[in-house]
């Protein structure tokens, strides 16, 4: 039997309100990721042929302690779906009795569907309009991976979040306006803006641009959808 690689793990973080909202939960950190957006807040996660920080076993070790204390373990990154051996690892943290979280940018369609039937909940980030996704990830055809990826999802049943973080120099309310269209269409219930956090990013240009939403047109733009919502912070 083939040995499969444990994950490359950049960070645990053992509490979390947010990650998985209404649940408290443990985030692993996953090392790698196929894109590189401008306002990524963690950008040392990027690399993929980086070697994790923690060892899988330590990760573990850790989840024993907390069992019965906390709801779930949510699998973020960096894009944990780049991980080879993710799929063996949400069966081991689900042994130990935890509901499993995603966050993903949906890069890789194809791991993405053999990962639905192991999942409680996705945070979907969905970058731009499908057709602009490049000028966000810095990869042609991203778009349609994600596209890809969402239309999975939708189809799975799984608990769903789809949020954008935004930039006003990145994405335009044009932008936002057209994509919530779209996931309205689709039928995306829960689609959250997220405001653009400096903290962490490497691009300095965007890091001290003005960042500010208008929040009169954003409002307007969310009101289409019954649980969505902007988050700050």
């Amino acid at each position: 039997m083939p040995v499969v690689p444990e994950p490359r793990i950049g960070g645990l973080s053992p509490l979390s309100t947010c990650d998985w909202p209404g649940q408290l939960v443990a985030t692993i950190f996953c090392q790698g990721c196929p894109w590189s957006c401008r306002y990524c807040h963690n950008p040392h996660l990027i690399p993929a042929d980086r070697a994790g920080d923690i060892p899988w076993r330590d990760v573990l070790a850790f989840l024993e302690r907390r069992r019965g204390l906390l709801d779930g373990v949510v699998f973020s990154g960096g894009e944990p779906t780049l991980q080879v051996g993710l799929v063996d690892a949400i069966a081991v943290v689900r042994d130990l009795g935890f509901r499993v979280g995603l966050h993903t940018g949906g890069p890789y369609p194809d791991r993405l569907s053999g990962l639905l039937p192991r999942l409680d909940w996705v945070g979907f980030d969905m970058k731009a309009p499908f057709a602009d996704y490049a000028r966000i990830t810095g990869v042609p055809g991203s778009g349609e991976r994600a596209r890809a990826s969402l239309g999975m999802l939708l189809d799975s049943g799984v608990d769903l979040e789809v949020r954008t973080t935004v930039h006003p120099a990145l994405l335009s309310t044009a932008d936002l306006a057209g994509m919530a269209e779209s996931l309205g269409i689709l039928g995306v219930r829960r689609f959250v803006i997220q405001c653009f956090r400096p903290q962490g990013c490497a691009d300095d240009e965007l890091a001290t641009l003005p960042s500010a939403l208008d929040g009169e047109a954003i409002g307007g733009i969310m009101a289409r959808f019954p649980e969505g919502y902007i988050r700050v912070g």
